[in-house]
């Protein structure tokens, strides 16, 4: 496998010497970026409410319009997803970032002009979801692709962790001072604080810097070339294979509760904006934890096996949302609890399979790698969210829940049925 150790030397002998020394505690070029990331995840958090509380309870959105709402969001991942990875791979991947976070600023701060003007509609939500979207899929694959350009391989874990540790921590302050923004002021009043948040990440990009050798040119050939090279890595590993399959399979059905859980808390349980919000706060304890137990869990049972441990904890935890319905008492606590268990084994999952295949990954694949895999397991997103929606407008939403519920047992299967038990360890660049 000499491409993969050829991108191993490279990306050693690219960074700088000062990187090459303790922890990523040390490294100031690392913490900018980290700090701009930790700010614009924490206005992502507050977004992620504040959006759904203004369409169901200010527009009074349906269950098929949230889907739409749903679908528009994602369908960047579904429509640009592929040739974005192609065009990523011949970028510097922190300009694509800052051009992505210019873009999310202004489009977001659309909604708040058009909500005081007095002539905020439906439509305009989904055209900005829309747009937001597809600066989302060149950032998120910027983002993936990026850290082995900004740290030494070995590094790679620690750097995916903190990333995913400061996401985690937002997740906490995030959804509450969200909802209480919503609830002391308004959705589009929040929504501005997120538009601050990216313009934080914007400045920090522009500080940071990268070691990213940009491709030469007669490394490039055609788009459709570029593209099928992409899938072809990615489904030509037999365990990455399994973890797309996982993956994808999982996010369609888990969309289904992620697309009706507003009108599910809101209207069904009667819950108060400010209440959902904590709830995601609270829940995102588990996601915290998850990342910090990440490594220890990893040296205890193995990398390997850690795959599909984690996949069968978050396969069977979706259930725990339609029940609630069952004991409406009970639906703050049960909520929560719900969400910490979805947000600890996730974290577990993610962790350990994106440094798996950022590690084995070549520098010059990296983004179409990336984007390869986010066309598979986030674009069936997009189709899972219209079919919640149209379902959920049929049969009512507890039982639309119901269905995605026992839909994601059929997710864990790949990982779970392989060759992962069997191994400790998951191969490195050199196979």
């Amino acid at each position: 496998m000499s491409q993969s150790e050829d991108a191993v030397a490279d990306t050693e002998g690219s960074a700088p010497a000062s990187d090459r020394r303790g922890s990523l505690w040390r490294d100031g070029n690392f913490l900018t970026m980290w700090t701009g990331q930790a700010f614009s995840q924490f206005g992502a958090q507050i977004t992620e409410l504040a959006i759904p509380v203004l369409a169901v309870l200010a527009l009074g959105a349906t269950e098929f319009e949230v889907g739409v709402l749903t679908a528009a969001n994602l369908a960047a991942f579904l429509i640009v997803g592929l040739p974005a990875g192609a065009w990523i791979d011949r970028m510097r991947k922190r300009r694509v970032m800052i051009a992505a976070d210019a873009v999310r600023a202004i489009a977001l701060g659309v909604l708040p002009l058009l909500w005081v003007l007095g002539v905020l509609e439906m439509w305009h939500l989904i055209a900005v979801a829309f747009v937001m979207g597809v600066a989302t899929v060149f950032f998120d694959v910027s983002y993936q692709s990026i850290i082995p350009s900004l740290v030494r391989r070995d590094q790679i874990a620690e750097a995916n962790g903190k990333l995913e540790s400061t996401h985690q921590v937002a997740g906490l302050a995030g959804p509450a001072v969200g909802g209480w923004l919503i609830g002391a002021l308004a959705a589009p009043i929040a929504i501005l604080v997120t538009v601050g948040t990216y313009v934080i990440s914007f400045f920090a990009l522009l500080s940071t810097r990268d070691h990213e050798q940009p491709r030469a040119e007669e490394d490039r050939r055609p788009l459709a070339q570029e593209i099928a090279e992409g899938l072809n890595w990615v489904f030509g590993n037999p365990l990455l294979r399994r973890i797309v399959l996982t993956t994808a399979t999982a996010n369609f059905f888990g969309t289904v509760g992620m697309t009706l859980l507003p009108i599910f808390v809101l209207r069904e349980l009667g819950l108060s904006p400010e209440m959902l919000g904590i709830a995601f706060s609270l829940g995102a304890v588990g996601g915290l934890l998850g990342a910090m137990a990440t490594p220890r869990i990893v040296a205890r049972v193995g990398e390997a096996r850690a795959i599909p441990m984690s996949a069968i904890a978050f396969c069977i935890a979706p259930f725990f949302l339609p029940a609630i319905s069952l004991v409406p008492d009970l639906a703050f606590p049960l909520l929560v609890v719900q969400m910490f268990v979805m947000s600890f084994t996730v974290l577990l999952y993610n962790i350990t399979q994106v440094s798996f295949r950022q590690r084995i990954t070549p520098p010059r694949l990296l983004g179409r790698m990336n984007a390869s895999i986010r066309f598979v397991v986030w674009g069936v997103m997009p189709i899972s969210a219209l079919l919640a929606g149209a379902v959920g407008a049929w049969i009512g939403t507890v039982p639309t829940l119901w269905l995605g519920a026992a839909g994601e047992l059929l997710a864990c299967l790949f990982v779970v049925v392989g060759p992962f038990w069997a191994m400790r360890d998951l191969p490195d660049a050199h196979g």
